[in-house]
């Protein structure tokens, strides 16, 4: 792939924060507990009597052969789907990877696909999953059910033909879902607490994926064997700080994985991807690379210890950015990672916690969703909604919009979604923006209702929201003035319960979870 432009070139290493990256080459370590005593890779699934949930699925009869997919080559040039711009940086709107699917939260590593048409004119509920039975499990004391942030389900077609959703939910589980039919595809994969996070499909035809788990661990799993079978987890390091959930959504570019976590550290492994004798699918992760998110000065100037890297994190060719709870937005350059190498290259204080995954446009530019909570006067000065242009490290602030709240928390937990010249967003508070990405001007604003968390997704033309306070989704037509856009049909779920997930767009479906217990698809009827 080329080289990234603007955000490709300038090797410096920020000064001022304290510093500090670990490099680690050909170390496969795993640390498998609490206590921080390291574990061996390869690990056993927990069963299903290790999990108090609320509903078990239906037992599904499933072979082998119905998702062993034949052997790729271990690193396979994009395809056609994939479009780049010159700079060699992913145009919005490309999908990724040579797996056909919707793979990964917003659809590839720069979060800029969204899915794929047509989109339903006057959709219904064509099924609900599971049909009669709620998906809930008890965490920290108390009940959740269904799909929350983030929660995307991820989609892809299958070599057998079937085109299967794969979503994690909070009944502690991963389900596997045929979209034709809502009917369970596999048999649930469990862990030990709920999923709160979005799960990737491996986007270079290799039957696995990839999720983490409010258990302390992150997983790969095999799809090739019929039902789901555990490759690998990665436990929480136990040096780090906050908690040690997993709620990040993985990216896979080349044969490296690239994953935050709660705990506050940032990791690189190259995953060696292959096949056994037998046919089945391998992986053997070393960790290439890894970092504290967190400085000590950044702790002294935010005045608590809330660094969770929950974000999904923003990758191309030669770059890397993650974002923090203390509001630290970093880019590390990967070109030598394989040997350990990952210097800073970019260095930015938001004021604020940053959960909202970041997007990186075509031209490199960073567009970042930061929360208020902490009302210091960094969040006054930069906004809440803001472009940074990475190849200026020491200057790169663009522009910044201010997210108040009403009398509590403000700012944004939702992505935007770029599509042409516009940024759309949905705020805490419950407003639509829709803002200018030159010049950061808002062009429109709308209530939604109150805890708009959801992020909003573009297909051919038309922006679709979850609905919060409303229970459902909403979609509107960007045809003709996409500063402007114009309502053309609302949906509710039943109870008229939270859709605080975000949608997935798939040939004639709409997909997405609520907070209800249940995974629902819109389709025209």
């Amino acid at each position: 792939m080329a080289g990234s432009g603007g955000i490709g070139g300038r090797r410096l290493v920020a000064a001022g924060l304290g510093i500090v990256a670990v490099g680690i080459v050909g170390a496969a370590i795993v640390f498998s507990g609490d206590d921080g005593s390291p574990g061996t890779s390869p690990t056993a699934s927990p069963s299903a009597s290790d999990v108090d949930v609320e509903v078990v699925a239906p037992d599904v009869d499933t072979s082998p052969s119905a998702t062993a997919a034949p052997e790729p080559e271990p690193e396979p040039e994009p395809t056609s789907r994939v479009r780049y711009a010159d700079n060699g940086l992913l145009l919005p709107g490309s999908p990724w990877g040579t797996t056909v699917g919707l793979l990964q939260f917003r659809g590839n590593p720069q979060h800029t696909y969204y899915g794929e048409g047509p989109v339903p004119e006057n959709p219904e509920i064509a099924w609900r999953y599971p049909a009669d039975q709620r998906m809930c499990a008890q965490s920290d004391g108390k009940q959740w059910c269904g799909s929350g942030w983030t929660g995307q389900p991820a989609i892809w077609e299958r070599p057998d033909g079937i085109t299967e959703l794969v979503v994690g939910t909070y009944d502690r589980r991963i389900h596997f879902v045929d979209v034709a039919t809502g009917e369970a595809t596999r048999k649930p994969f469990p862990t030990g607490d709920i999923i709160k996070g979005s799960v990737t499909i491996d986007p270079d035809g290799f039957p696995l994926v990839y999720s983490g788990s409010r258990d302390n661990f992150f997983r790969i799993i095999a799809l090739d064997q019929g039902d789901p079978v555990e490759l690998w987890k990665l436990g929480a390091n136990p040096k780090g700080i906050w908690n040690n959930d997993w709620d990040g959504n993985a990216s896979i570019v080349g044969d490296l994985l690239f994953e935050g976590g709660e705990d506050s550290w940032f990791y690189i492994h190259k995953l060696n991807r292959g096949y056994d004798d037998d046919g089945n699918v391998t992986v053997d992760p070393e960790l290439l690379f890894s970092m504290p998110g967190w400085t000590q000065e950044l702790i002294n100037k935010v005045g608590d210890r809330t660094m969770s890297i929950e974000n999904s994190v923003v990758v191309t060719s030669d770059r890397v950015y993650f974002a923090n709870g203390g509001g630290r937005v970093v880019g590390l350059d990967t070109t030598d990672v394989e040997n350990g190498e990952a210097p800073i290259v970019f260095d930015w204080w938001a004021g604020d916690d940053i959960d909202a995954s970041m997007v990186l446009d075509e031209e490199g530019m960073l567009y970042v969703s930061v929360e208020l909570e902490r009302f210091n006067s960094r969040s006054k000065e930069v906004g809440q909604l803001i472009k940074l242009d990475p190849s200026k490290p020491d200057d790169p602030y663009v522009w910044g919009v201010q997210v108040p709240g009403q009398g509590g928390p403000g700012g944004l937990w939702s992505t935007p979604a770029l599509h042409g010249e516009h940024l759309y967003v949905a705020t805490h508070v419950g407003d639509l923006i829709v803002v200018d990405r030159r010049t950061g001007e808002v062009v429109h604003r709308e209530d939604l209702g109150f805890h708009e968390w959801s992020s909003p997704s573009v297909v051919d033309d038309t922006l679709i929201v979850g609905l919060c306070e409303a229970g459902g989704l909403r979609a509107y037509d960007l045809s003709a003035n996409p500063a402007a856009p114009r309502e053309i049909w609302e949906v509710s779920i039943p109870a008229g319960t939270c859709v605080e997930s975000s949608p997935a767009v798939w040939k004639g479906g709409i997909y997405v979870g609520s907070r209800d217990g249940h995974i629902y698809a819109f389709k025209d009827s």
